[in-house]
């Protein structure tokens, strides 16, 4: 339950939220102008704030600077009328969590007065930790779990790990936290990029050479693997070895020795290998593309680590997780996401996973002038939805195209509007009634096309 002050001059918009809002739990204020409503504030302790901007006396935007001054952490919902969108982007602008444009249906205030009374850190889970042993691993998807659990059990074994998964999902991290809880924690954790060592170096990179050994070699070279010696080397990309490599990496792993290059003596090793891969290796052996015997020597324990759009319950997370991380490194105050940036997130499939969203909320906080990131500080990736969205515009009935008469009859502006109307209406019922989906089809923003709905009186 919270208490939550209504500001409007109209008494059965004021009649309608309080029935409303007390029917959900909450307990109420109201007030008919920001005078009276800042006297409340002051009085009470109050959780949510949903104020009209304009009011006699004192309105919703002044209202909203007062409210912020004394204290930033409530949120602010502006109801704004329909004439009056300006006054909406400047209210976000200062600071309002998000606003209801009139009229409005109920379902959507009560997921937006949801949405806000999240703010209130003491109903989020713990913050994530770059301390802890799992390292900024986030989430609470039974994905994500099942991941945790297996972890666990498979850390204080000596076993080598295969984890698998597409770029950006955060298989190191995964591979961190399975020497962090190791036996080995305390040693070398080693991490080596199989793509960025070109092959003519890779043997000298991973097993050392001697003085003189080649030219070049000015000097001796202790190689990574003997680094990584009673702790673990996390052999990033494998599947983008050589033959040869794979060859030599296999005898490395049967014999637990190796010869630096040059040198006649072997070094002895107790290494674990913790691989990863964005490739299907078990595919590449069936293509010989990737020595069969030794993918069973690297997956012993194989863990696929999931794509961020089949964990959407964790995007949040991760998303109050980054907002933190950037709003310290920008000293910036950013709180959150307007719910509309949060659903425009929720509804993405995020091709470069966890890496982009990261990226997303880095730049949103970098470009933001408020405590809320709005929908336009959001940059998303095109390339791949673009493929499943070529020639995919909503296809307008053929009685759109036979309008000649009325074109002279009613002027073409009338007709422009019906065939807008109705290009709207397919547009939402392909995109299941999705605004955003439906935004995309459209090709124009959100905010168009609620402002279009609206505008047109689409009801669905």
């Amino acid at each position: 339950m919270a208490t939550i002050l209504i500001v409007d001059d109209e008494l059965s918009m004021r009649e309608f939220l309080k029935i409303f809002l007390e029917k959900q739990g909450h307990l109420t204020f109201t007030a008919n102008d920001g005078v009276s409503a800042f006297r409340l504030f002051e009085q009470e302790k109050i959780d949510l704030v949903i104020t009209d901007i304009r009011m006699p006396r004192e309105g919703g935007l002044s209202l909203l600077a007062r409210i912020k001054d004394v204290n930033s952490s409530v949120p602010v919902i502006m109801i704004t009328a329909f004439a009056s969108p300006q006054d909406a982007v400047l209210a976000m602008k200062n600071g309002a969590y998000d606003y209801i444009t009139k009229p409005f249906k109920v379902e959507e205030v009560k997921g937006i007065i949801k949405a806000a009374l999240k703010i209130d850190k003491t109903s989020l889970p713990p913050p994530a930790s770059d301390t802890g042993p799992f390292q900024g691993i986030i989430g609470n998807s039974p994905e994500i779990l099942k991941i945790f659990d297996i972890i666990q059990r498979i850390a204080p074994t000596h076993a080598n790990v295969l984890i698998h998964g597409e770029s950006g999902t955060g298989k190191e991290l995964v591979a961190r936290a399975i020497h962090n809880l190791s036996k080995e924690a305390q040693n070398p954790f080693v991490p080596i990029i199989c793509s960025a060592i070109p092959e003519s170096l890779f043997e000298s990179e991973l097993f050392g050479h001697v003085k003189g050994a080649f030219t070049g070699a000015i000097s001796s070279k202790t190689g990574l693997l003997e680094l990584a010696n009673n702790g673990s080397a996390f052999l990033d990309e494998i599947g983008e070895l050589s033959p040869m490599i794979q060859t030599k990496l296999l005898r490395v792993l049967q014999e637990r020795e190796f010869k630096p290059v040059g040198q006649n003596e072997t070094v002895k090793i107790n290494v674990r290998i913790i691989s990863a891969t964005n490739k299907d290796l078990e595919q590449e052996v069936m293509e010989n593309r990737f020595r069969e015997d030794l993918f069973y020597r690297l997956a012993v324990v194989p863990i696929r680590v999931p794509p961020l759009r089949e964990r959407k319950g964790d995007v949040p997370l991760l998303v109050d997780y980054f907002l933190n991380k950037y709003s310290e490194k920008f000293e910036k105050n950013v709180r959150g996401l307007s719910s509309y940036a949060l659903e425009v997130l929720m509804n993405y499939d995020f091709p470069g996973n966890i890496r982009e969203l990261e990226n997303i909320i880095e730049r949103g906080v970098a470009l933001e002038n408020s405590n809320i990131i709005l929908p336009e500080s959001l940059t998303l990736s095109t390339h791949r939805r673009k493929e499943s969205m070529s020639n995919n515009l909503p296809v307008p009935p053929e009685e759109m195209l036979e309008y000649p008469e009325e074109i002279y009859t009613s002027g073409l502006d009338t007709v422009m509007a019906r065939i807008e109307k109705q290009f709207i209406e397919q547009a939402l019922k392909d995109a299941d009634y999705s605004k955003i989906k439906a935004a995309e089809r459209l090709k124009i923003s959100f905010r168009s096309l609620r402002y279009k709905v609206q505008k047109y009186n689409i009801n669905y």
